[in-house]
Parts: structure tokens; C-alpha cells; sequence
């Protein structure tokens, strides 16, 4: 078959030429000055004349197997595969490698961005936090008209306070007790979290770093990265491909490797130093008091104990219940002996230290208020740092103190009510309840046996300290609640407060008082007795057993005989 061009046949010799199919299309003549002679520089085919003063040099399709290395489709692949698998291998080694060594240079501290930063004085998150103050400018009311902020000063509101406590806080902060661990026990609002920002700044967060506890271990492993500037996925190869590890287990495993890279910081750095690292770790009792949140406390108390032998870090842990306490205590070697105790419990501050704090929180706020007046409000709120904050900022302290009353007292009821013709369905709660009303009316009548062992003093001329709170040893509440499993829902709702000597207490003055207005209600102890014989009635018909007799006909007897005396046959 002949070939044609432009409609036109081409010879058989031209026909047979091979012809090759080009990828794309040939790209236009260029104007090219002819090196051949004016009488070659056309050429006709059959009287046709072709130009060929410019020429084409096309791309041939390059078909797989067609390379260098043979004609193999699937070796040619596979070295490919190859080829950038070992590539992206390498290079992950070597930034596995850059980053090891990168996360442990003392020269990268000054950047913030590693563990050394964390640890390095001045920017701390949780000290920078607690610094800054936004205050209103002017005046600002409460809708109730109770709070004032004129006048209200830059210092904080207790900074003029040191507790007895304090100093124990900076000799700890200062990392000037090496070889142990502690624990700060007490109710929330008491003081643990300020002496301890207070110790950071007098330092300037140097060597310390502090965060929270949350119940969700994800997040608290995010915390604890946070606080030492750890990143989990950065020291793997997988982290390229923002993919978890293969070795990475879960949130326990990844704090398990963030605490072996701080370990390695903390060795370099105490021998520069010459005193350990402080990691504090605020509010534990946030751990869920199950499996998983015990083993993560379990966990964190390990280290502590292994840091605390090499001397390197120096771990406090901060909690309001006491069951964190209940549960490190079985394993705690280095928690308990040492020249002064390392369970710290911080009660509320006494009448006379209450009324100075109050004083100076007014004087700060340029607010003057007669002796009087103070007294009363403090005698209300007692001596909680947090309520004598709020009863320091308002207009009317007593009206304010009252206030915080009523509101504790409607909580309180909300939380333990007692209802005295309960159904069934509610027969635990209110089992509950009953027997909290039972710990706190013997509260009141301790309270009421020591002011009248005041007055009595006061009568015949003797000088009165102040009234604690009153203290009911751990195992004699179980006696007088008859049951052993509620003091620590009590504790963790903030009913009452459990110290490290196993006393407990009422959580607050607030509380005690509003216990003690229930409780001297007209009719309390009708109402509680008639709830407990409630819930033993409901007992005794879940424990009764119903006999059934069937094909029994009208007019049939049955004679049933009880004998109590014991008779037995032999």
C-alpha cells in the first residue's frame, strides 16, 4: 500500500520506509540559514519540491523495560521502590539522630524550645499565669451590690501573709532537700497552690516546672509534655508521617519515655548545678480513683522514688482528697522519714491569723472597716483563704459572709437532703445521706461542748484560745456512720476534709455552720430518724419471703407453727 502525502503517492521505496509515532506533536520549523547549495536546497518528488532548509529531531517514547538496565518492567520497579525506600529510611535515621541530640544540647536552652528551656529561669506558663492581673478599671458592682473593686491594688492579696508552712515550700522550691519526695495535703482554697507560686517567684521558676493532673490520660500526657517542652512523636521515624510509633502503647508508655528523656536531662544538669530539678504536680486527686488512674499514680510515685534516691529530681505532688495520699502511702519509702515530715497538711488559718489576713487585704484595697465588723465576718467564713478573698472585697464583709453561708448551706442540702417517706428507688442515696447527717450532728455537738467549755473559762477569768474546727478520729466516724465506704464520697464532694494523721474534720467554717443550722431546725432529728426507719423497712421487705400454697379449696385451714425456742433434735 502507498503512502501519500499532501493527497499525492509516494514511491514503494518511501512507502517502505518505518515510520515512528512521536508523544508530541513535531514543533514548528525554525528558520535556519542553509549550509547546502541553492540547487539542493530542494529536492522534488515527482515534481513535488519538499524543503529541508530546517530539520527535526523528535523525543522517541522511552517504553517500559526500554532503560539502561535491560528490558524488565518489574526490575526496573523494584529498583525504584528501592531506591526511595532507602532514601526516606536514611533520612529518617538521620533526623531521628539530629533530633536526639538536639533535644539534650544545653546550647538550644536559650531558644525555649527543649527540655532544658523548661527548666531555665524566667518564662514559666503556670507562674506567668498566675502573675498577670486584669483588673477593672474604676468601680464594678455585683448585681446584688455586694462587691466593690474601687481602689483595688496590683498587689496580691497575700503577699503581705507568710504561713508557718512557708518556709518548708521554699526550702523545697530552692531544691535545698534532695533525697525525697512530698505531698502538700489539704482542702481546696487553703493556701497549697499559692505558697507554692510564691516559692517559684522568689526563684524565678529556676529548675522548677509545675502542671495539672486531669482525669483524661490523653490530656494529662499532653500536659506533661507541655511542661517540659517534650514533643512524643519527634524522636521516631513514624513522626515524618505524623503516625503514632508501632512502640507507643498509649498514654502511660509516652509519659514512660517523656520521663527517660528528663531523666537524662535531669543527670546533666544537677551536676551542673549542684541541686535537683522540682517537678510539681498539681491537684493528683484529679486521677480517676480506678485501675487506670491508680497505675498512673503508681507510675509518676516510682520515679519519684528512684529520682529521689539518685538525688536528681525532687517530685511534689498536691492534692485536696485524701485518697491519692491512702494509696502512695503503700509504697512510699522516701515520703515519710526525713529531718522534717513530707506529708504537709495545710489546715485553715487560726481566728488571729484570719483577722490580720483580712486587715491587710483591706488595707491594700484602701478600704478601712472597724474591728468589729471583721471580727464578725471572720468568725462567719473562718479562716479559708479564698472565702476571706472574697469577704475582703466587698462593700459589706458581714452581708458578703452571709451570703457564702446561705449559698454552702443550700448546697450542702442539695447534696445530702434527706427525704422521710423515700421510695425505694433512692434507698442508697438517702443511706448515704442519713449517715453523713449522722458525722456531721455529732460535729455540732463538739462544737457545742467547746464553747461551752469557753465560756466556762471565760467566766472564771482564764484566757481562751482560739476554737479549731472540730477533729473526729478516722475509725470512730465509721462507728458512728456504720458504714466504712462513704467517708471518701464526703471527702471528694468537699463535705469534710481527711489530714494526714487520719483526723477528720468539717471541710470549712462555712460548712460547720450550715451543718449546725440544719441540725438545729425544729424537727431534724424526727425527720432523721424517720428516714433511717424508712430505709429499714424497704430492707426488711427486700430480706421478707413470700410462701405460695396452691390447690388450696374454700373453707381450707393451714396451720403454721414458729418455734423460737431452739429445740433441737438429736
Amino acid at each position: 500500500m502507498l503512502r501519500t502525502i499532501a493527497g499525492r503517492s509516494l514511491p514503494s521505496t518511501l512507502a517502505r520506509v518505518p515510520v515512528r509515532f512521536y508523544t508530541t506533536p513535531p514543533p514548528p520549523p525554525k528558520a535556519k540559514p542553509s549550509r547546502l547549495k541553492p540547487q539542493d536546497a530542494e529536492e522534488s518528488i515527482e515534481g513535488e519540491s519538499v524543503d529541508t532548509s530546517s530539520t527535526f529531531t523528535p523525543q522517541p517514547f522511552n517504553a517500559p523495560g526500554g532503560g539502561p538496565f535491560g528490558g524488565s518492567s518489574f526490575r526496573d520497579a523494584a529498583l525504584t521502590t528501592i531506591v526511595g525506600l532507602g532514601m526516606v529510611f536514611f533520612g529518617g535515621v538521620g533526623y531521628v539522630k539530629w533530633y536526639k541530640i538536639n533535644a539534650l544540647d544545653l546550647l538550644s536552652r536559650a531558644k525555649g524550645f527543649q527540655i532544658e528551656g523548661a527548666f531555665a529561669a524566667g518564662y514559666d506558663p503556670a507562674l506567668e499565669l498566675a502573675a498577670f492581673q486584669t483588673l477593672p478599671s474604676g468601680e464594678m458592682e455585683h448585681e446584688d451590690g455586694e462587691f466593690d473593686f474601687e481602689g483595688y491594688s496590683n498587689t496580691p492579696w497575700a503577699q503581705h501573709l507568710r504561713r508557718r508552712e512557708q518556709e518548708w515550700i521554699d526550702t523545697i522550691v530552692k531544691g535545698q532537700e534532695p533525697g525525697h519526695y512530698f505531698m502538700l495535703l489539704g482542702p481546696k482554697g487553703s493556701g497549697k497552690g499559692t505558697m507554692i507560686l510564691d516559692a517559684m517567684a522568689a526563684v524565678q521558676a529556676d529548675g522548677v516546672a509545675m502542671l495539672d493532673a486531669h482525669p483524661d490520660l490523653e490530656v494529662f500526657r499532653l500536659k506533661f509534655g507541655k511542661a517540659i517542652n517534650y514533643e512524643y512523636n519527634q524522636d521516631s521515624q513514624a513522626g515524618l508521617f505524623q503516625r503514632r510509633d508501632p512502640r507507643e502503647g498509649g498514654p502511660a508508655l509516652d509519659i514512660e519515655r517523656a520521663m527517660n528523656k528528663l531523666e537524662k536531662v535531669a543527670l546533666k544538669l544537677t551536676r551542673q548545678r549542684g541541686k535537683p530539678l522540682i517537678l510539681i504536680i498539681n491537684n493528683v486527686h484529679f486521677f480517676k480513683n480506678d485501675d487506670e488512674g491508680r497505675n498512673m499514680l503508681l507510675q509518676l510515685q516510682q520515679r519519684a522514688e528512684s529520682w529521689a534516691a539518685s538525688g536528681i529530681v525532687t517530685c511534689v505532688f498536691m492534692s485536696d482528697d485524701f485518697w491519692p495520699f491512702y494509696v502512695m502511702r503503700k509504697t512510699a519509702s522516701r515520703m515519710n522519714a526525713s529531718r522534717f515530715q513530707r506529708v504537709l497538711s495545710i489546715y485553715d488559718l487560726n481566728s488571729k491569723e484570719a483577722l490580720h489576713a483580712a486587715m491587710r487585704m483591706r488595707m491594700d484595697m484602701n478600704k478601712g472597716t472597724t474591728p468589729s465588723v471583721l471580727e464578725e465576718a471572720v468568725s462567719i467564713v473562718g479562716g479559708r483563704l479564698s472565702y476571706l478573698n472574697k469577704v475582703a472585697r466587698s462593700r459589706d464583709m458581714v452581708n458578703t459572709a452571709k451570703v457564702l453561708l446561705a449559698t454552702e448551706k443550700a448546697w450542702l442540702r442539695s447534696q445530702i437532703g434527706l427525704i422521710s417517706d423515700c421510695d425505694d428507688d433512692v434507698m442508697d442515696e438517702q443511706k448515704w445521706s442519713s449517715c453523713s447527717w449522722l458525722l456531721l450532728r455529732e460535729f455540732v455537738m463538739i462544737r457545742k461542748e467547746h464553747e461551752r467549755a469557753r465560756d466556762e473559762a471565760r467566766a472564771a477569768g482564764e484566757a481562751v484560745e482560739d476554737l479549731p474546727l472540730p477533729v473526729i478520729p478516722y475509725w470512730k466516724c465509721r462507728q458512728i456512720m456504720t458504714r466504712a465506704d462513704f467517708l471518701e464520697e464526703l471527702d471528694r464532694v468537699n463535705i469534710i476534709s481527711i489530714d494526714v494523721h487520719h483526723d477528720v474534720r468539717p471541710d470549712s467554717n462555712l460548712i460547720l455552720l450550715a451543718s449546725r443550722e440544719v441540725v438545729e431546725e425544729e424537727g431534724f432529728d424526727d425527720l432523721l430518724d424517720s428516714v433511717r426507719g424508712r430505709i429499714d423497712e424497704i430492707e426488711s421487705l427486700h430480706r421478707t419471703r413470700e410462701l405460695t400454697f396452691k390447690d388450696l379449696q374454700a373453707g381450707d385451714m393451714i396451720r403454721l407453727s414458729v418455734d423460737k425456742g431452739g429445740t433441737r433434735t438429736v
